[in-house]
């Protein structure tokens, strides 16, 4: 049967065409699925990467090998058990989400729709900063690392390793620059931190500076940290400790909260509360709880109440939890903040680089300063208490044995902040630490450092084995570039 097109047929065709070829014009919207967009958000990438400062801020093998804490039945990390300990999910996770904000915000073609995250510099900015912080605490747990040719994604799956003077040096650069990209238009958003604030963003960095910067002071390279260091102090610290924002909620709960919901693995140690309790240190009293065989509910907390659990004893499942002192609320909180960096630790910061001779000013107003700002995070100051904590001969500044005065305190300032209380006790040698008297590792020795993922020797074998020739060894008794003393 043959069609007859007529002027209504020949109108209903056209229309029909027509339709298609608009239809065209937007036929990548069918492969769009609304519920995996395919355009990333940068603040969202900004707040899941913040979410990982966590890992550091609460992290436990820390405080265990500084002996803040102490285990209450399976003693195996504090022994020293475990050797190897894998940082691919720092690369897989929030390094590669950091260079994805980056790429973002850099890329003509994807700049434009990142703004909504913040404008373009400052984004960039904060993302560089936080890469320098999560490498920076990288770093001082392995040593040499792939840096450099990091990142990459499947353009490069076996990246060299860099060694860590290289990657010291990069990040001070890193931290410079990214202030200096820092423009006026909006802050960044998703920031969970400070709020979109680049003036605290920068403070921040500059903070950071100061402190790779110190931890570089007896290497090969210690003028650059000299004058990094000064040039850190004099563009601005922190002036507010910067504490993790934990929410009542299982979202972003305290991880400390979470490992008490079920079991009591962690107790304060001896050492650091016999240490305290001796010197009168009211912030054990917010460290930890008190030991519920030495206390009445209801009765004002003392030092006679605290009471810690032995570091280094047999059988520590034979000690019962009601004679022991837990960490306090203050800690373990569903949403108590953790410090990832205070004012307490500048001041001892400041304090030594005027011991080296690198800025002028009083060591010991900078060291009190120090144990004050610390009295004032945990909220326990007291003019007379204070005084009479400073007072004691333990206590008081003594230039010539420097190290010591301001190791110690620091140790005791860094609290519960276990990574960064490890490094500088491997940095300055104080407190002098009696290692567990039954350890479980070759040496017997505190670690030094984590040996790399076994993942390395098997899928990056050439840039491994060349990375342990350059470093010495794998085992935890390698000292890192910094680790001198």
């Amino acid at each position: 049967m043959k069609l007859i097109q007529t002027p209504i047929r020949k109108a209903a065709v056209f229309v029909m065409l027509t339709a298609l070829l608009v239809g065209c014009d937007d036929f990548g919207n069918l492969n769009v699925d609304p519920n995996n967009p395919s355009q990333v958000r940068t603040e969202l990438l900004l707040t899941n990467v913040q979410r990982d400062i966590s890992a550091v801020s609460g992290a436990v093998i820390g405080n265990l090998w500084v002996q803040y804490m102490a285990e209450t039945q399976y003693d195996d990390d504090s022994r020293y058990s475990t050797t190897t300990f894998n940082f691919n999910g720092w690369y897989t996770g929030a390094l590669m989400d950091l260079q994805t904000i980056i790429d973002l915000n850099t890329d003509e073609a994807t700049s434009g729709d990142a703004l909504s995250g913040g404008s373009n510099n400052n984004q960039i900015a904060v993302a560089r900063i936080l890469k320098a912080y999560f490498f920076n605490v990288i770093t001082d747990r392995w040593g040499m690392l792939p840096y450099s040719e990091a990142l990459q994604g499947s353009a490069n799956f076996r990246p060299s390793y860099d060694s860590q003077e290289v990657i010291y040096v990069d990040l001070l650069n890193e931290l410079k620059e990214a202030v200096n990209q820092m423009d006026t238009g909006p802050g960044v958003r998703g920031d969970i931190i400070f709020g979109g604030n680049m003036t605290r963003w920068a403070e921040f960095a500059n903070s950071l500076r100061a402190r790779i910067a110190l931890r570089m002071a007896d290497t090969n390279r210690s003028a650059l940290a000299e004058s990094e260091f000064v040039d850190a102090v004099n563009s601005g610290v922190i002036s507010e400790d910067v504490m993790y924002p934990y929410l009542g909620e299982a979202a972003n709960q305290n991880p400390w909260f979470a490992r008490f919901i079920t079991r009591t693995d962690y107790a304060i140690s001896d050492v650091l509360a016999n240490y305290m309790k001796g010197l009168e240190d009211h912030r054990v009293l917010r460290y930890a709880d008190p030991a519920p065989d030495f206390h009445t509910a209801g009765e004002e907390v003392t030092f006679n109440n605290i009471v810690g659990m032995p570091y280094s004893v047999e059988n520590p499942g034979d000690i019962t939890n009601s004679s022991i002192s837990f960490p306090g609320a203050a800690i373990r909180g569903q949403d108590s903040p953790l410090p990832i960096i205070t004012v307490s630790e500048l001041h001892f910061a400041m304090a030594e680089a005027v011991e080296r001779g690198w800025m002028a000013g009083s060591a010991e107003n900078h060291y009190l300063a120090g144990i004050e700002a610390s009295w004032n995070q945990w909220d326990v100051y007291d003019a007379a208490n204070f005084t009479n904590y400073v007072s004691n001969a333990e206590v008081v500044y003594d230039s010539a044995n420097w190290q010591e005065k301001i190791g110690t305190q620091k140790w005791v300032a860094l609290f519960p902040n276990g990574f960064e209380a490890w490094a500088e006790w491997r940095r300055l040698g104080f407190p002098q630490l009696t290692p567990h008297s039954l350890p479980l590792n070759a040496s017997g020795e505190i670690p030094r450092r984590h040996a790399y993922p076994t993942s390395e020797a098997q899928l990056n074998k050439i840039n491994y084995d060349a990375a342990v020739s350059a470093q010495g060894a794998d085992t935890p008794d390698t000292r890192l570039w910094w680790d001198v003393n």
